[in-house]
């Protein structure tokens, strides 16, 4: 039995072909968003954006892939599911026209189409306890809107009501950008560069085509999208999430927001951004859902950032979840792409990690290398980056010396794919690729790099998971990791993360020194010195001490000064920070300012 989730979720993120307007080719990634994760009947079930599955569970961490109908819309992103007594409703976004299917089996059917009379994106149902349904969708500048809905027929009872707008001046983590480094223009500044535009094409606004005008002004405006939207509802109160900045981006997130209504009026709730991850291996935590476990632990899935080959290149994550006492909801994403304990029962939603990463820049052998993706980049915690084989390469081998030897008990396994295009693959302008393809390979582990036993033998394998774990039964000491490729679906292999987690014997860091410097009303520095005894860092911030929400990990690089721009505040509210130091034996908490 496994007992560890360790983010991005090992399912299989099918490969899709998208043909480039520009130049006619069509260009691959593999891809799955905008997770919507409901417990039906027991059992988990994750949709995600361009699948053509969705994903079940019994524990959150092994899933099984299940092809869905084709009468569903299953190539509508932000794919939206809900429980409404026997019933599950799914719909999905759709330009021109949409429809909600309702089933009593997820997995056999048959689905009931209902549909609806007007298209939208982003959707989401909810359902009140006293049975009543409301819906919500948005997916531009413009406000999310809400409107409750006939239970029978499923038509809008009333006028949409405009629930929650951006507003990027005033909260931060809403930027866009990386690091929430791009203000949007005020009208004055909008107006200049559309009419700077205009002269540079040497045309007038009339010379644009219906409806161009907003698509640029939109462009040169740099104003931040909200999406996404997911309704709960805890106690008396209703809680309207939402994702902001952009999938692109290492700050894709969700904030929310608040009410005694489900269509408001709203208010930003005290804690914002409620999910974001902005470092590490794999960031980003935006467009996702809350749900719970049997247990009433709370949990929300959003989605990570690659963007590499496609900005829409993104994986699915878990991270857990819950409810302060003053009713703040939040979500725990301190190591957020290392392993995390899931026992069953209730659980401490800040329970620190008991696997730390041993691999971070270490030294990597391997088998070849293509220009310019070096073995090192395996161990660099940068999910853009990676080792890639050379074609001639007969059995691509990488390995992994942490140095000595050390108590292993997980091994993360992230294949990625270089950037090729290749002749147009259907008629369609996105194809999801159907076929059950395999990424084979075995994993080996020694104490002195020349006698190795078998960790996991993939060779045989049925699955094509891009991200794997391999979880020991118990830990083991090890110095070397070695892997070995034997298929892969496309190209030559690639690996963006050969990740280790277990223990070190040997001291925790020294607790770190920092400052930190508020540079304005939605940013801060924080320069942290040079430790030699530090793998790396997690700087905190929230509201007081004992609420220090917010989370990014920094690693150490050997900078002479690591100074850490922090761009999600919120103007007009005070912050406490906090930096602890890890390295690979533990975690040492630093004083709070």
């Amino acid at each position: 039995m496994k007992h560890y989730l360790c983010n991005p979720v090992v399912g299989n993120y099918r490969y899709q072909f998208m043909k480039e307007p520009m130049s006619g080719r069509t260009s691959v990634n593999r891809e799955a968003a905008d997770p919507t994760v409901i417990r039906f009947q027991g059992r988990f079930y994750l949709f995600a954006s361009m699948t053509l599955s969705v994903w079940v569970s019994d524990d959150l961490v092994s899933w099984e892939e299940h092809r869905l109908p084709e009468e569903l819309p299953l190539y509508g992103y932000a794919p939206d599911a809900r429980v409404a007594g026997e019933y599950v409703y799914f719909t999905a976004s759709d330009d021109t026209e949409c429809a909600f299917y309702r089933t009593k089996d997820i997995l056999q059917g048959p689905y009931e189409k209902v549909p609806m009379p007007f298209a939208y994106t982003d959707p989401n149902l909810f359902v009140d306890r006293d049975g009543r349904m409301y819906f919500y969708w948005g997916c531009s500048t413009e406000p999310i809107k809400g409107v409750e809905l006939d239970t029978e027929t499923m038509q809008p009872k009333g006028e949409p009501v405009e629930l929650i707008s951006s507003d990027a001046f005033h909260r931060g983590y809403e930027r866009i950008g990386e690091d929430n480094t791009v203000f949007p223009l005020t009208e004055d500044e909008l107006e200049e560069a559309f009419q700077g535009f205009l002269r540079g094409k040497g045309m007038t606004a009339g010379d644009l085509p219906p409806g161009m005008e907003n698509v640029v002004r939109g462009f040169l405006h740099q104003a931040p999208y909200i999406e996404g939207a997911w309704m709960d509802r805890f106690g008396d109160r209703f809680y309207l999430q939402y994702a902001f900045a952009g999938t692109q981006y290492n700050i894709y997130g969700d904030g929310v927001f608040v009410s005694d209504s489900p269509l408001g009026p709203f208010a930003l709730a005290e804690n914002n951004p409620y999910s974001y991850n902005p470092g590490g291996f794999m960031p980003g935590a935006g467009h996702g859902s809350t749900f719970s476990d049997e247990s009433g632990n709370l949990w929300h899935a959003a989605t990570m950032r690659i963007s590499a080959n496609h900005n829409f290149e993104r994986r699915v994550g878990i991270w857990p979840a819950g409810l302060d006492t003053d009713g703040e909801l939040f979500c725990n994403q301190r190591f957020g792409d290392w392993p995390i304990r899931v026992p069953l029962g209730k659980r401490d939603p800040w329970v620190k990690p008991d696997l730390m990463l041993l691999s971070h820049n270490k030294t990597v052998t391997a088998s070849s290398e293509a220009e310019g993706h070096p073995a090192t980049l395996a161990c660099a915690e940068d999910a853009r980056t990676f080792w890639e084989a050379q074609e001639y390469d007969a059995l691509p081998t990488l390995t992994v010396d942490l140095g000595e030897s050390m108590d292993v008990s997980l091994v993360q396994i992230n294949f990625m794919d270089d950037h090729w295009d290749i002749p147009s693959h259907k008629d369609a302008q996105r194809y999801i690729d159907p076929k059950e393809r395999h990424t084979r390979w075995a994993l080996y582990g020694s104490h002195d790099g020349y006698e190795y036993i078998v960790l996991e033998d993939k060779r045989k394998a049925d699955t094509d998971f891009a991200h794997d774990l391999v979880e020991l039964e118990e830990a083991t000491q090890f110095r070397f990791l070695k892997l070995e490729i034997y298929e892969v679906p496309f190209g030559v292999p690639c690996i963006s993360g050969l990740r280790v987690f277990g223990k070190r014997q040997g001291d925790c860091p020294a607790a770190p020194s920092y400052m930190v410097a508020r540079t304005g009303e939605l940013d801060m520095d924080v320069t942290i010195r040079p430790q030699e005894d530090a793998t790396g860092w997690l700087i905190l911030w929230g509201s007081s001490a004992d609420k220090l929400y917010h989370s990014r990990i920094v690693y150490n690089d050997d900078k002479e000064d690591n100074t850490i721009r922090i761009g999600a505040l919120v103007s007009g509210r005070d912050y406490v920070v906090r930096v602890d130091s890890f390295n690979e034996s533990g975690i040492t908490e630093g004083t709070t300012c």
